[in-house]
């Protein structure tokens, strides 16, 4: 039960940093934010833990799956959604 929660604070720190770290209005508020970074903790823990891995390597996937999961939700990779690097692609000329 406590790794749980360790994960659901991993997912929470994962999710108020995506809200700083990424820039300009995001397409999903700081509340779901947050609850898809706790989802994706628990996710790679679980993960993690069906693969019979340590502590720390469950840590890390923790963290690297909630970082994807909220990457993917808030825009960040760029697209239409309006995300980063969304202008890139309009000064070059490359559709």
């Amino acid at each position: 039960m406590l790794t749980v929660l360790w994960y659901i604070v991993i997912g929470a720190l994962v999710g108020a940093l995506a809200r700083l770290v990424v820039p300009g209005k995001n397409p999903i508020g700081v509340l779901l934010t947050i609850l898809v970074g706790v989802a994706g903790a628990i996710v790679g823990g679980v993960i993690a833990s069906a693969l019979g891995a340590g502590d720390v390597i469950a840590f890390v996937l923790a963290i690297v799956i909630a970082a994807i999961g909220v990457a993917l939700l808030t825009g960040a990779r760029g697209g239409r959604s309006g995300g980063r690097w969304a202008g890139w692609r309009g000064r070059r000329g490359v559709m």
